[in-house]
């Protein structure tokens, strides 16, 4: 009887134990977890590049934007839309998957970055480029892009800037659409100009009439659907 209760104490206590040692372990990756929400979110953030945005008068000549195209010739340009926390620069990798989960340095990133779809000019010289983001909470990387299915927004939200290698560009703001991941006409490059303004048009959630000039879509994914996406519609226009 008395080695059967000193087992038995001696089991109560391994049990305690092993619960204790699980509580810390939770409590571990708990905070963890919070830390890695956290850094994922601040790597997403615009003040993190900010110190390397190009001059838009002279962009070739800006030590900032040269010395991130030293650290990583995939850059190819910088994106900023007047009013929102977008305020980025732009890559192109080999594949649309290379930038999905790396930083504009080249490092891994749950947030990634804003990358410009890989069949399309660098340059963006294409009549139709498409620009990819992820939808991050909090305005980081392309979070406030979903904002632009308000109406309010919307019409508070017109103007943006796209500055590549030599030229900067004005962008006007002009559709917003939710779309499937798949969708053949949005998310197709080579799409000619005339049926691509005439889809926009048809399938738009707001929308003003667009001038002429390249065009350019924003896509970021959207928490309503797995599928589902937003893109935001602009023209480019060199500045003079």
């Amino acid at each position: 009887m008395l080695l059967a209760a000193k087992l038995a104490r001696w089991g109560d206590r391994l049990l305690t134990l092993a619960a204790a040692l699980l509580l810390g372990a939770l409590a571990l990756f708990g905070a963890w977890s919070l830390w890695d929400i956290a850094a994922t979110r601040r790597a997403a953030l615009p003040e993190q590049t900010l110190r390397f945005k190009p001059l838009a008068a002279a962009p070739a000549d800006s030590p900032g934007f040269a010395e991130l195209r030293a650290l990583n010739p995939d850059v190819c340009g910088w994106l900023t839309l007047d009013g929102t926390r977008i305020d980025f620069p732009v890559v192109q990798g080999a594949d649309n998957m290379v930038y999905v989960n790396t930083d504009v340095y080249g490092d891994f990133s749950l947030s990634g970055a804003i990358f410009l779809d890989s069949r399309c000019p660098a340059d963006f010289t294409a009549p139709y480029s498409i620009v990819y983001g992820h939808h991050i909470e909090d305005g980081g990387m392309f979070g406030d892009i979903v904002q632009f299915t308000q109406s309010d927004y919307f019409a508070a939200h017109t103007t943006g800037a796209l500055i590549t290698d030599d030229t900067a560009y004005n962008i006007t703001l002009f559709a917003c659409a939710r779309a499937d991941a798949y969708d053949p006409v949005l998310y197709d490059p080579a799409q000619s100009p005339d049926a691509l303004l005439a889809y926009i048009k048809a399938h738009a959630v707001q929308y003003r009439t667009p001038g002429s000039g390249p065009v350019v879509a924003f896509s970021t994914c959207t928490e309503a659907a797995t599928n589902g996406r937003v893109l935001l519609f602009g023209q480019l226009l060199p500045q003079t």
